[in-house]
């Protein structure tokens, strides 16, 4: 849910449009009364019908704006009497199943008192009960391609009484190789001038803006905060480690700025494997968010991270798209992302709604080379910190942890740490001399860009 901050909200109130008495309520009971931008901007255009493509930071409410859009076109139009129960009237594609999942329990708070029913589906569990969801009647249909379409050929439900069609996250969608699917189900709906269509996103490519036009009946472009593609509120840092000092820098962080909740973001499971290890050994246990955990485990690592119970996440870039989770003040990139924009979803954990937050690169000798072209998509320099002696702190060894496929493996030490301190000067020299050659690098190639 939205926190109520006046530096994230518009002067605009929900009571202040023409929506039904259940949907307010709904509204009102979950806690939005004022608009935030993209709300404030969106609304006006798909309320009166009118295709939106719109495009604003992570964490900013286009998930409600959207859902306000729906709930209100069905609750206003209703279906025609020969529609079958197993007939969907809205459906809202999503890239993640973490992303469906935040949809479907956003979908349930504000329409509790609409009595639309939902249905949520995805794979990887719950094949027969999601089935029976929408055999049972549903009215809006939320999940990820893949199951979708699983069903759809199965004849479990069709298309065509589609009123209204959400694609989220929709550059996502051809990061993940998910639009060919995307087009299949777009196809099987009414056509377009016969449905509201919604595509939101933290950015909209050319491609994707390419999709809007060709799947949507001549959609408004709507673009929030452009000119700066970062949150206000994060404070960004980049630190220039070694590969072995990546570990020891991280712990070493972690404990000096002691964050309530944080995420850590890598680019394999492999790593996210050997984080949990050594962070399992340091007394600061994290929860695991990557492709290879099963499902209920995902859910249930998940709920301990949003109540507490874990205060540190590592996750893949499956996790940087859609969570709704408060009070995250760090974002860790462990390893920098290899694609700009997924830099941009991954610290828009942090800074939500209003707060702010921190976020923390490491550009290793793996992952440096990526810097450049971040800090070129974001039109700003990344402050740099040295990687001092007393953030190098020495890591108890690793522990004993689950692994993916549910092995067990011993770890080994970073490194010999007693021998390291022995060559901290030369160490220091080293390091200074590398950052200096990374820095010249850089500088050069943005230079080059620049020309």
């Amino acid at each position: 849910m939205l926190d109520n901050m006046s530096t994230h909200l518009t002067d605009q109130r929900f009571d202040q449009y023409n929506l039904p008495d259940s949907l307010l309520q709904g509204l009102s009971q979950a806690g939005f009364q004022q608009c935030t931008p993209i709300q404030a901007d969106s609304l006006p255009i798909s309320l009166a019908g009118q295709d939106v493509a719109g495009e604003a930071q992570t964490g900013t409410g286009k998930t409600i704006a959207f859902l306000v859009a729906i709930y209100n076109k069905l609750l206003t139009e209703p279906a025609p009497e020969h529609r079958k129960p197993n007939q969907p009237r809205a459906l809202i594609l999503a890239p993640t199943r973490e992303l469906a999942i935040q949809i479907h329990k956003d979908a349930e708070l504000i329409g509790k008192n609409t009595g639309l029913k939902l249905a949520l589906i995805y794979g990887g569990t719950g094949y027969e009960q999601q089935q029976k969801s929408i055999t049972e009647g549903v009215d809006i249909l939320i999940g990820t391609p893949g199951r979708l379409i699983d069903f759809f050929k199965q004849h479990i439900y069709n298309l065509k009484m589609v009123q209204s069609l959400v694609l989220d996250e929709a550059d996502r969608m051809f990061d993940l190789g998910f639009i060919n699917d995307i087009r299949y189900l777009i196809r099987r709906c009414p056509e377009p001038t016969k449905r509201l269509s919604m595509l939101f996103s933290a950015t909209l490519s050319f491609r994707v803006q390419e999709l809007a036009y060709e799947q949507m009946n001549a959609p408004k472009h709507i673009k929030i905060k452009s000119e700066q593609r970062t949150a206000d509120k994060i404070e960004e840092r980049v630190y220039y480690p070694a590969n072995d000092e990546k570990i020891p820098l991280l712990i070493g962080l972690i404990q000096k700025e002691q964050p309530a909740r944080s995420i850590v973001f890598v680019n394999t499971k492999r790593v996210a494997d050997n984080i949990n290890a050594w962070l399992t050994g340091n007394d600061m246990p994290p929860a695991i968010l990557s492709g290879d955990v099963p499902q209920k485990k995902r859910q249930s690592l998940l709920k301990k991270f949003q109540d507490g119970e874990n205060t540190i996440l590592v996750a893949t870039d499956v996790a940087a798209r859609g969570l709704h989770i408060p009070e995250v003040s760090h974002v860790f990139n462990y390893d920098l992302p290899q694609q700009a924009e997924d830099y941009v979803h991954r610290i828009g954990r942090t800074a939500r709604a209003g707060a702010s937050g921190t976020a923390i690169s490491f550009a290793c000798e793996d992952y440096a080379h990526y810097l450049p072209e971040i800090e070129e998509y974001i039109n700003h320099t990344i402050p740099s910190e040295s990687v001092s002696a007393d953030l190098l702190i020495e890591p108890k060894p690793r522990a004993k942890v689950e692994r993916y496929g549910g092995q067990k493996k011993h770890g080994h030490r970073p490194g010999n740490r007693s021998s390291n301190r022995n060559q901290q000067g030369s160490r220091h020299h080293n390091r200074n001399h590398r950052n200096h050659k990374q820095h010249n690098s850089h500088q050069a190639k943005k230079a080059t860009s620049d020309n």
